[in-house]
């Protein structure tokens, strides 16, 4: 079946000016009768147009740098299924735009709705709280010793007759060495926000 222009543009999802212009420049080839046979056409059209000139419609100028096609294909494996193999760069590209114009808004969304909030305040508060928490503990000996001594030295005198059976700073001193142990162990913990 042998088409006119009119009807291979329509048939290509082009102009018809795209196909009088692919004819000009020898990209697909007309039959005898100057009609188009649409199965070879295609073969042709496909073979000889770039890629980057039928998407954009201009000229590919400058190569891409290798540094840019890397962002767009790190983008893409974050983002899930890898893009078919042998796409444009101009399509890769674009497609990597639209996942981080999707993940942006997303995540714009989340902040706004209070479901995230901003990774340095939470490591300062999380810094905060931590430091008041081993502030908490370094102290505490000094608080209990005196007491815990009382009623140590209370029930040791009941039972075996004696006036005192540890002393306050002797009680301290060992309270503040297995709390400073505990906190080193503790100091040991790393946060990890993500």
């Amino acid at each position: 079946m042998k088409l006119s222009r009119r009807a291979y543009a329509l048939h290509r999802g082009v102009s018809e000016k795209a196909v009088r212009k692919a004819i000009a420049t020898g990209r697909i080839t007309l039959e005898p009768d100057n009609t188009i046979d649409p199965v070879k056409a295609d073969r042709q059209w496909e073979a000889q147009t770039d890629p980057v000139r039928q998407t954009t419609g201009r000229s590919p100028g400058k190569p891409v740098p290798r540094v840019a096609t890397k962002a767009v294909d790190d983008t893409l494996d974050e983002s899930g299924p890898a893009a078919p193999a042998g796409a444009a760069a101009f399509m890769r590209a674009r497609t990597a735009r639209e996942m981080i114009g999707a993940q942006t808004a997303k995540v714009k969304l989340q902040k706004m709705k209070g479901e995230l909030v901003d990774r340095d305040r939470a490591t300062a508060l999380v810094f905060r709280l931590a430091r008041e928490e081993r502030d908490a503990w370094v102290t505490w000996p000094a608080r209990v010793a005196a007491l815990m001594a009382a009623e140590l030295s209370a029930s040791c005198s009941e039972a075996a007759g004696h006036e005192v059976c540890v002393e306050t700073a002797v009680m301290q001193q060992v309270l503040e060495t297995h709390v400073r142990a505990h906190l080193e162990e503790l100091s040991e913990v790393k946060v990890r926000l993500g």
